[in-house]
């Protein structure tokens, strides 16, 4: 099954969320569809982004899991942005739905 990651650029955390939570929150809403290959945050141009790797079946399942994703992870911080890649041999492809995300 191919791997593809979701990748949120986060701005400000919801009022009372300890930022500690936003990683696992973000991997288990992804655990609620699929399995979770990695999670990880990581400081990128001076902001939090936070990344969860999963197996899907095609482009149109992993778009779905990482809407979910996201939509999960809005209740606790911001998502500025988000992109979906797909893995292909060594390296990561941009994954776009037909009308755009």
């Amino acid at each position: 099954m191919p791997s593809f990651r979701v990748t949120m650029s986060i701005g400000a955390l919801a009022a009372g969320t300890p930022p500690h939570t936003v990683v696992p929150s973000a991997a288990s809403a992804v655990a609620e569809l699929t399995t979770v290959e990695a999670q990880d945050v990581a400081v990128v141009s001076g902001g939090p982004r936070v990344t969860v790797r999963f197996t899907g079946e095609d482009e149109s399942d992993a778009l779905a899991i990482a809407r979910h994703a996201v939509e999960q992870t809005r209740t606790r911080a911001e998502v500025v942005s988000w992109l979906v890649t797909k893995r292909v041999g060594g390296r990561w492809y941009p994954v776009a739905p037909a009308g755009g995300l």
